[in-house]
């Protein structure tokens, strides 16, 4: 072994401070001092091989069990009102615009909302100052906080006539109207 690395060891004086026993062991240090020791530690006196505290093991079982239910009972609450449709229009953040012509036109909650889309969107773009790109944001918003969107009443589109039918017609009411003058 090498000579002078390892540290100089003492014969210590152990001594308890709850009981005041006192004993010798070796250590690095001269002198010891504990908190508990092995006559005084309930571990080793046996006085706690079982502790029971006021409530009972069961109580405290109920008692957790009923603080689960009840924080279940919020959450599910809570997640509810995020699907209200009693929800205020604001809750979507539409632009202002948007927000502003809806809250003109009385259109202020969610539910209102889906009642005018139940229509179709025609009911919604007839409001001053929401067009269809607002339409399309409101739209997109509903469906992330989970609503489910009405489908639109299919309208039937009307044919239009073609430009170069109109033309021609264009083109024979005037030789109508000049024959009409001779």
């Amino acid at each position: 072994m090498k000579a002078e690395i390892h540290p100089t060891v003492f014969q210590a004086q152990v001594t308890c401070a709850s009981c005041g026993k006192t004993w010798v062991t070796t250590s690095t240090k001269k002198e010891l001092r504990i908190d508990v020791c092995s006559n005084c530690h309930p571990f080793f006196t046996g006085e706690s091989a079982r502790m029971l505290d006021v409530e009972g093991q069961v109580d405290r079982f109920y008692k957790k069990l009923s603080a689960r239910q009840t924080y279940v009972e919020q959450q599910k609450v809570k997640e509810e009102s995020l699907n209200s449709p009693d929800r205020s229009i604001d809750d979507l953040a539409l632009a202002p615009r948007a927000a502003e012509s809806l809250k003109k036109a009385g259109v202020l909650t969610i539910g209102q909302i889906l009642a005018k889309l139940a229509e179709g969107d025609a009911s919604l773009l007839e409001i001053a100052g929401y067009g269809q790109s607002a339409l399309t944001t409101t739209k997109k918003k509903l469906r992330a906080l989970g609503f489910e969107l009405p489908e639109a009443p299919k309208v039937e589109k009307v044919e239009k006539a073609p430009k170069a039918e109109k033309s021609a017609e264009a083109e024979t009411e005037p030789e109508a109207g000049a024959e009409a003058g001779e």
